[in-house]
C-alpha cells in the first residue's frame, strides 16, 4: 500500500470506530471472502458515511457492491425516502450482503442489482445526487459517461482505488494494467470541464468529482 502503515494507524485512531455491525462484516469478510482488502473498511467507510450525511441524498448509485459495506456506510446519510442501488456482478454474495442489510436496518433502502454494471445503468430511470464508483478498473471510463447524464447538477461522484497500491507513481513500463486504467480515468476527469475534483490520498486513493 503506498500510505504507511503508522499513517493507517494513527489515521483509525482519531476515526470514529466501527459499529459492532461493521466489525463483525469486517471480520466475517476477511475469514470468509476473496480479496478481502477490497472491503472499504474503518476509514474510508466513516469518509463514505460522512460525504452521504452531508449531502443528504434522496438517489445514490454504488458500482460495486462486494460484501456491503460500503452500502450500509452511504446509505447511512440518506433522506427518509431515500434508496441506494447497488450493483455487483458476483451472485455468490448476495445472501450475504442481504444478511447485513437486514441486519442494519436499512434493507427496506438498499436495493442490490446483480448483472454487468453497464447494462443495469442504462435500465436506472433515476437522477443520482451521488455515485460512488468501486468496481472493475478497466470500466470507470465507460461508468464515468454512463452516469453523467443520470447525475443531478452539483451531485457527486466518488471513485476508488485512482492510487492502485502506490502503481500510478511507477515508471510507465512497470505499471500493470490496472493501474494504467486509474491513470487514463483520472486524465479523462482533469480533461473535462464539466467537473471539478480533488484526489484524496485516503486508503487507495478516491477521487471526489462534482459536478458542475
Amino acid at each position: 500500500m503506498l500510505i504507511p502503515a503508522a499513517v493507517e494507524a494513527y489515521s483509525e485512531k482519531y476515526t470514529s470506530p466501527e459499529t459492532d455491525l461493521m466489525y463483525q462484516l469486517n471480520r466475517e469478510t476477511h475469514l470468509k471472502v476473496e480479496l478481502p482488502h477490497m472491503l472499504s473498511g474503518q476509514v474510508q467507510g466513516q469518509l463514505l458515511s460522512m460525504v452521504s450525511h452531508m449531502i443528504r441524498p434522496r438517489r445514490i448509485l454504488e458500482l460495486g457492491t462486494y460484501t456491503g459495506y460500503s452500502a450500509i456506510c452511504l446509505a447511512a446519510g440518506l433522506t427518509a425516502d431515500g434508496l441506494l442501488h447497488t450493483v455487483d456482478i458476483n451472485e455468490e454474495l448476495e445472501t450475504l450482503c442481504q444478511r447485513y442489510f437486514e441486519a442494519s436496518g436499512q434493507a427496506d433502502k438498499i436495493k442490490m442489482h446483480i448483472g454487468k454494471a453497464a447494462d443495469i445503468i442504462e435500465q436506472l430511470d433515476e437522477i443520482f445526487d451521488l455515485v460512488f464508483i468501486d468496481a472493475d478498473k478497466s470500466g470507470y471510463e465507460q461508468y464515468y459517461d454512463l452516469v453523467w447524464d443520470k447525475i443531478r447538477p452539483g451531485g457527486f461522484i466518488l471513485a476508488d482505488n485512482v492510487l492502485y497500491h502506490g502503481q500510478v507513481l511507477l515508471p510507465e513500463n512497470e505499471q500493470g494494467r490496472q493501474a494504467k486504467a486509474m491513470i487514463s480515468f483520472c486524465e479523462k476527469v482533469l480533461a473535462d470541464d464539466r467537473a471539478e475534483q480533488v484526489l484524496l490520498t485516503i486508503r487507495d486513493g478516491v477521487l471526489l468529482i462534482r459536478k458542475k
